[in-house]
């Protein structure tokens, strides 16, 4: 079992019929023990899930919610990645696809590559750009109409 945060441990504990008064208790005291730490989750989540699945601010912030870390703690989390660092591994994670594409029309290639860059959270601005340059770098022509 992996670190959790204090919300999930929470569930877990109503989940075992735990009293909430009894459950609140063991919360405080393992928090106030630093065996709790909400924010250092949301950091190495960010920094585990960013260098390692390539996931977007976006997706990161979604994940950290959905794992019950409030707002503040997210914000500060995934402000760690910085734009440039996000076009970048957009950049990595579109070389890594690039070759599974060839042969492929400019625009299915350009549609798959950005959709791929969307379910990791990233915006259509940013993937597109991205993906854009990766195929001019391969001397592909890209249409001005297309995005």
């Amino acid at each position: 079992m992996g670190p959790k945060t204090r919300a999930q441990l929470a569930e877990a504990l109503r989940k075992r019929e735990v009293p909430d008064e009894a459950a609140d208790a063991v919360l405080d005291r393992f928090t106030e023990l630093g065996l709790i730490n909400d924010e250092a989750f949301a950091e190495a989540w960010v920094d585990s899930r960013h260098h390692g699945r390539g996931l977007a601010r976006r997706a990161l912030a979604a994940e950290l919610r959905h794992r019950g870390v409030d707002s503040d703690t997210v914000n500060e989390a995934v402000e760690r990645v910085d734009s440039d660092q996000e076009a970048d591994t957009a950049r990595r994670l579109v070389e890594r696809k690039l070759a599974s594409t060839r042969g492929l029309d400019a625009q299915v290639r350009t549609r798959r590559l950005a959709g791929m860059l969307a379910r990791k959270g990233y915006g259509a601005g940013l993937a597109y750009r991205v993906v854009r340059e990766a195929l001019e770098n391969e001397g592909v022509e890209i249409e001005d109409d297309f995005p």
